[in-house]
């Protein structure tokens, strides 16, 4: 159970614009994570705002994009990343649900090429060591470009605080 309530937009009149816009950002819906973070309209916004850039304004396939966020939401334990994510928008990004379950050991597994193994490497490094080795970085390096190692590295960084965020605020899973 949710560490704080969900936010009622209706007692909030005020909010209605924002609500609609991260209603219409999200199919229609008003997911949990901006339930809780509507208690500050000014951060829901920005959390929205980045999120929406991190997901959709870059270079990166949705194939790496969802590899990279389920491993992240993996590696941190949070079930709710892990559902919002799987299957939905992982499959609809070209990822089986087999390679989703994979993620939890990508190193074992044969579902993965060099340049998606080099990320989730890059990935479990900033994830679990807070540093990124030289060796780990040049074997990223050797698969992408200045702006797909920022893109990646900002998407890393991005789902580490909402996982963190996600787990201190204990939310809840969609129903």
């Amino acid at each position: 159970m949710a560490r704080i309530s969900y936010f009622d937009a209706a007692k909030h009149p005020e909010t209605l614009p924002l609500v609609e816009r991260l209603r219409a950002g999200r199919k229609g819906s008003l997911i949990n994570v901006y339930k809780l973070l509507l208690h500050s309209p000014p951060l829901a916004e920005t959390w929205f705002d980045h999120v929406s850039a991190v997901r959709w304004g870059t270079n990166l396939s949705g194939r790496l994009r969802e590899i990279i966020i389920i491993r992240v939401g993996k590696l941190n334990d949070i079930a709710y990343v892990t559902k919002q994510h799987v299957p939905a928008l992982a499959v609809e990004a070209g990822l089986s649900i087999v390679e989703c379950d994979a993620l939890a050991d990508w190193k074992a597994s044969p579902h993965f090429d060099a340049a998606e193994r080099a990320a989730l490497a890059y990935a479990d490094a900033m994830v679990t060591k807070t540093s990124v080795d030289d060796g780990t970085f040049l074997v990223l390096r050797k698969y992408f470009d200045e702006r797909a190692v920022v893109e990646i590295s900002v998407l890393i960084g991005t789902y580490l605080m909402h996982n963190r965020v996600m787990k201190a605020l204990d939310i809840d899973l969609e129903p």
